[in-house]
């Protein structure tokens, strides 16, 4: 909001999801920021100010508020997981992954090899126009955690791989049919991008590379 005057730029809603970031840049046309998100008034550093100066993106927004509201209390432990890894973590934790627009679902079938994941990933990128370095994360559901053959493959591919519990990947609308439902799922690959997607927009609907399956979202 900008007052009558044109003296003030107050973000009311979304501060810390571009409002404060858009006031701010108001303060070109002499219109002067009044930040008012608890964290900056109390000079503290939100979630999305670490992403913005890390050069990361949030994968979990959701996250963020609980976070967020734990900064103002105490300090809060960042932790820098470079991989190959498994790391499990609850709602209050915000993930943050190098910045891309894309998330890429993965599914695959048990002992699938490294060289296997990567060649079906890169082709489903080729497929869908998508540069690698435009992918934001990859994920896939938690029931493969200790599949060594789809860790390696991604992490071959430079890129970070969470694992989504079953009421997350449940809780997204699919179209594509799928064997997952055998295990209690809706599918793995289309729910796995759609639910760390920016947009909840399928860009490459399911698609099966021998033992992998690969669903790509915006």
């Amino acid at each position: 909001m900008v007052s009558p005057d044109l003296r003030y730029a107050v973000p009311v809603v979304g501060g810390h999801h571009g409002g404060n970031d858009l006031a701010r840049e108001l303060a070109a046309l002499g219109i002067e920021p009044v930040i008012t998100t608890a964290t900056e008034t109390r000079g503290r550093e939100s979630v999305e100010g670490l992403a913005a100066r890390k050069g990361c993106d949030i994968v979990n927004r959701d996250s963020t508020r609980a976070v967020n509201a734990a900064i103002l209390d105490a300090d809060v432990p960042l932790y820098a997981v470079t991989g190959p890894g498994i790391v499990v973590a609850g709602p209050g934790v915000s993930f943050l992954a190098r910045k891309g627009d894309y998330a890429v679902g993965v599914g695959c079938r048990k002992g699938v090899s490294p060289a296997d994941v990567a060649a079906a990933v890169g082709q489903a990128l080729h497929e869908a126009g998508v540069a690698p370095d435009e992918v934001l994360v990859y994920a896939t559901t938690a029931k493969k955690r200790g599949e060594a053959g789809l860790l390696q493959g991604i992490f071959d591919l430079g890129g970070n791989l969470v694992f989504l519990d079953d009421d997350m990947i449940n809780a997204q609308e699919v179209k594509t049919p799928s064997r997952a439902s055998l295990i209690g799922l809706v599918g793995v690959a289309e729910p796995a991008a759609l639910a760390v997607s920016k947009r909840k927009e399928l860009v490459l609907a399911k698609q099966a590379y021998g033992s992998v399956t690969v669903a790509i979202a915006r």
